[in-house]
């Protein structure tokens, strides 16, 4: 049996938040969301004009399907069965509050060495010098856990000083007794991360597990 809603947070011994907590989140991400700006380097980057949050993580993790989940959309970010292709820092304006950006997948990019080397650099120059980043949410899909290349950026993000949250992806595709013990590695991979959060985020973009708390927690940070 698969873990599915609210379950998810009982699961990993989390607070569950009472619907009040959880209405600011879902009245932020029930507003308007636009795409305004794809870059694919620094100097094409927008003006920081609200507090931003990035979504990172291996190509094929869920990143364009959870945006769409938070948002409660379905065409905002482009999902694909091909990985890498996004393939540039696309910023979607929410509410005029908050700024998501979606970052270009690691690990599978089927491109020359050289482009995957110039979004790496990009990625890097983006985490490092970027005033209005607030927070990167780290996506780890739950079936297989923390692996080599998101260790790597676990450590590019404490050395950027950026505070970041691992968020499980695809819980729903797990069964309690395995997604317990993903859960167990996770936490121990960031507990030696100073720029890390303790606890990883458990979610569901296909069942919404997890998603409402999520909100709240972005909420937190809108202007």
């Amino acid at each position: 049996m698969s873990l599915e809603g609210n379950r998810v947070q009982e699961f990993v011994g989390g607070e569950l938040l009472v619907p009040e907590d959880l209405e600011p989140g879902r009245l932020l991400f029930a507003a308007e969301c636009r795409f305004v700006w794809g870059a694919a380097s620094l100097d094409q980057l927008p003006e920081a004009a609200q507090p931003e949050i990035a979504f990172t993580g291996r190509s094929n993790v869920g990143k364009s399907s959870l945006v769409n989940a938070l948002t409660g959309r379905t065409t905002l970010a482009r999902i694909s069965n091909t990985p890498g292709r996004t393939q540039q820092l696309n910023f979607f304006n929410l509410g005029e509050r908050l700024m998501l950006v979606d970052m270009p997948g690691y690990g599978f990019a089927r491109e020359s060495k050289s482009k995957i080397e110039a979004w790496s650099d990009l990625v890097r120059r983006y985490l490092k010098g970027r005033v209005p980043l607030r927070r990167v949410c780290l996506l780890i899909d739950s079936r297989h856990g923390p692996k080599p290349p998101d260790l790597s950026m676990m450590s590019l993000l404490d050395g950027a000083a950026v505070p970041f949250q691992v968020v499980l992806t695809k819980a729903d595709k797990m069964k309690p007794g395995p997604l317990e013990a993903i859960i167990r590695a996770t936490r121990d991979s960031v507990k030696r991360h100073p720029a890390a959060f303790p606890e990883p985020h458990i979610t569901s973009a296909e069942n919404g597990a997890g998603i409402p708390e999520l909100r709240a927690s972005l909420t937190e940070l809108a202007s």
